[in-house]
C-alpha cells in the first residue's frame, strides 16, 4: 500500500509493507513509469568498522499461549530473531541479507514505486555477517541489546548499525513482530503474512501492548541461551560459544519510530534494560492527538537518547523536543538524563537501512528524476549517505559502551567537530 499521509502520521506510524519499506518514505510520483531495462543493483550493507569478524544466527522461538489481537484462534506466538554477535571467521558464507518471503514482498513493491521488480539482485545480496559462524569467545562476554524495527517493518533493516555494535563486541537481538512484519518465515517452511487492520491509533496501541510483551519474552529467552539452554523450538544447533558468551547483566534496548517507543515502554516496565535508544520514534501513540503512551508521561529512569531528524507535522517544524510536545513531556518526566542528538539534514527512513540503498537505486536507475529524487530526499533528507551511516554507528555505540560497560564516551559530552551533522538539544 501506497502511504499518504502527514509527515507526522508518517513518524507515528512509519506504514510500509516492504523490506525496504519504501511506502513508508513517500508517495509513488505520478512521473515515474516502470523501468524496461534495469540494471541489478546487489545489496550490500557498508562494512562495520569495529576489530571482530560478525555473525549471525536465527531462532525459533515460541511463547505457549499468547495469541495476537489480529489473528482469530491464535494460541501459541511464534517469533523469529537475527543474533549478530563477535564471531570467528572460519570461511562460512555470509548471511542473506534477507528472508526469501521479504524478497517476494519487495519485488512487489519495487513496481508499486516505478521500478522492475528485478531492480535489486535479492538472491546475492549479502550482508556482512556469517552464517552461524562460531562465536569469538576471546572478545567476550558480549553486552546483549535488542532492537524492535519500526511498524510494519522488518528485523533486517537495521543490519548496518547491528552489525557494527557486533563488530565492537555486541550481542545484538532483532526480532520481528508477528502479523505485523509483511512475512515472518518460519523453518518449518510457513509464512506468516502481515494482518495489519486498516484502523489506525487503536491497531498501533495493540501493537505497542504485543511489541512489548515480545521484547519480554524475548529477554527471557536470552536468559535461558546464556544459562547453556537451547531456546530454539526445533532444536536447531546454535554456533559454538555464542550463549556462554553472553552477558545479562548488561542490556540496553534499541528501535526504530515504532521500535523507538516499544524501547521505551519496555524499559518502563522492565527493569533487566540498563540504557535504550529512541531513532526518530515519536512517543506517543499517534502525533497530534494527544494519545500519550504510559511512558510518555512517566519518562525514563535510566539513560535514555533520542536520535531524531527532519521536519514534521503540518507546519514543518523540528521534530526534536524544542517543537515536539511528546517528546517534551518524556524529557521533563525522565528522572534519569535523556540524551537528545538532532539531525536537521536527516529523514526519518534515514535512521534505517534506506539511508545506504536508496541512494544506490536512485544512482543507478532515476539518475535525471526530479520526482525520484525530490522523494529519496523526502525519506532520508539531504544528509551525505556516508556522513549519515558513520555519525549514527558512532553515537549509538559510544551510549551503549557508557551505559552498559561503564566505559569512558568524550562522544556524548558535546558537539564534536568529526561529526557536524548533529546538534545536542539542550534540556530544561
Amino acid at each position: 500500500m501506497i502511504s499518504t499521509g502527514s509527515a507526522g502520521r508518517k513518524r507515528a506510524l512509519a506504514y510500509g509493507s516492504a523490506a525496504l519499506v519504501l511506502t513508508a518514505t513517500f508517495s509513488a510520483p505520478a512521473a515515474i513509469t516502470a523501468a524496461t531495462n534495469p540494471g541489478s543493483v546487489v545489496l550490500h550493507p557498508p562494512e562495520p568498522t569495529g576489530p571482530h569478524p560478525v555473525g549471525r544466527t536465527e531462532l525459533h522461538l515460541v511463547d505457549p499461549g499468547r495469541g495476537h489481537p489480529w489473528a482469530e484462534g491464535s494460541d501459541d506466538r511464534d517469533l523469529t530473531v537475527s543474533v549478530w554477535y563477535p564471531a570467528v571467521d572460519g570461511g562460512e558464507e555470509r548471511a542473506p541479507y534477507m528472508t526469501r518471503s521479504l524478497q517476494g514482498t519487495l519485488r512487489s513493491e519495487l513496481e508499486q514505486v516505478g521500478l522492475h521488480r528485478d531492480t535489486v539482485d535479492l538472491e546475492s545480496s549479502r550482508a556482512n555477517a556469517l552464517l552461524d559462524a562460531d562465536a569469538a569467545v576471546d572478545a567476550g562476554p558480549f553486552p546483549v541489546v535488542l532492537f524492535s524495527p519500526g511498524f510494519r517493518m522488518n528485523r533486517f533493516l537495521n543490519t548496518s548499525n547491528a552489525e557494527e555494535l557486533a563488530s565492537h563486541g555486541y550481542a545484538v537481538v532483532s526480532m520481528d513482530h508477528t502479523y505485523e512484519t509483511p512475512a515472518v518465515d518460519l523453518p518449518d517452511g510457513r509464512v506468516i503474512r502481515t494482518r495489519v487492520p486498516d484502523t489506525e491509533t487503536e491497531t498501533y496501541q495493540e501493537a505497542i501492548a504485543v511489541r512489548t510483551a515480545d521484547a519480554r519474552f524475548v529477554l527471557d529467552q536470552v536468559a535461558e541461551l546464556a544459562a547453556g539452554r537451547n531456546p530454539d523450538v526445533d532444536g536447531r544447533e546454535l554456533p559454538a560459544g555464542l550463549g556462554g558468551s553472553l552477558d545479562t547483566d548488561a542490556l540496553g534496548m534499541f528501535g526504530h519510530s515504532a521500535g523507538g517507543l516499544t524501547t521505551a515502554e519496555t524499559m518502563l516496565v522492565d527493569d533487566r534494560i540498563d540504557a535504550g535508544v529512541d531513532l526518530d520514534g515519536t512517543l506517543s501513540y499517534h502525533t497530534g492527538d494527544g494519545v500519550w503512551a504510559d511512558s510518555t508521561l512517566e519518562g525514563a529512569d535510566r539513560p535514555f537518547a533520542i536520535l531524531d531528524a527532519g521536519l514534521s507535522g503540518i507546519r514543518r517544524l523540528p521534530h526534536n523536543s524544542g517543537y515536539n510536545e511528546a517528546f517534551q513531556r518524556f524529557v521533563q518526566a525522565s528522572s534519569a538524563p535523556v540524551l537528545e542528538l538532532y539531525t536537521a539534514d536527516g529523514e526519518h527512513m534515514g535512521y534505517t537501512d534506506h539511508q545506504w540503498i536508496l541512494p544506490a537505486l536512485a544512482e543507478v536507475h532515476r539518475p535525471d528524476s526530479n520526482a525520484w529524487h525530490e522523494a529519496v530526499e523526502a525519506g532520508i533528507g539531504t544528509i551525505d549517505p556516508e556522513e549519515s551511516v558513520r555519525t549514527q554507528r558512532a553515537y549509538i555505540t559510544a551510549f551503549f559502551d557508557a551505559h552498559l560497560r561503564g566505559e569512558d564516551a568524550p562522544l556524548l559530552d558535546g558537539p564534536s567537530a568529526d561529526f557536524p551533522a548533529v546538534e545536542f538539544v539542550e534540556q530544561p
